[in-house]
């Protein structure tokens, strides 16, 4: 059993859920369709249904421990692992879906009706948060830190008019998906 700050205590199924999405990022990572700066893949999907599902620090949580997994070594990101990656330009989207599963979470964890329109809300709203950090991150690293200089143009082309299309498919299934599922995981906590 662990013992969070309010000392209640993590159910194992609370705990299997987690590494079950942790596991499911993880697979998201590989399935991508290459696009010039940041490939598209499915780890949108997954953690955004990480905060959904799972709550605010439960997601936060299960996002951070793929992160950590990838940064020990274990080859889990799109393009390897290793403590190195923080130097990959597209590190700032792990950290935004870091953030945006929790925030996410925070906004669907005490809701008792959530529409689907909510969801969807909130999905764009996680959208954005991994956006922002993701474009801001392939902005500095490739300025400041790689030395091959992108302007903000490209970074806005390659970064978020390419890529939003499939996250927006993305952001409609999370939805969907988090409407049907969040009623039956209520029970489960």
């Amino acid at each position: 059993m662990i013992l969070t700050k309010k000392k209640e205590i993590l159910s194992t199924k609370s705990m299997i859920l987690s590494a079950l999405f942790v596991a499911l990022i993880a697979i998201g990572a590989f399935i991508k369709v290459p696009v010039p700066v940041c490939p598209f893949t499915l780890q949108l999907l997954f953690t955004t249904l990480a905060g959904l599902l799972l709550g605010a620090n439960l997601g936060f949580v299960s996002v951070c421990v793929y992160i950590i997994i990838g940064l020990i070594g274990i080859p889990i990101f799109t393009e390897g692992g290793g403590p190195g990656y923080i130097f990959q330009p597209t590190f700032g989207y792990l950290i935004g879906f870091a953030f945006g599963a929790y925030i996410a979470g925070y906004l669907t964890q005490n809701r008792t009706k959530l529409s689907f329109i909510y969801l969807l809300c909130i999905n764009f709203l996680n959208l954005l948060i991994v956006y922002a950090f993701g474009m801001v991150y392939v902005y500095i690293i490739n300025n400041f830190y790689l030395n091959t200089p992108i302007g903000i143009w490209p970074v806005v082309l390659y970064c978020f008019l390419l890529a939003v299309p499939g996250d927006i498919v993305l952001c409609i299934l999370a939805a969907l998906l988090g409407k049907k599922l969040i009623p039956n995981l209520k029970h489960y906590k």
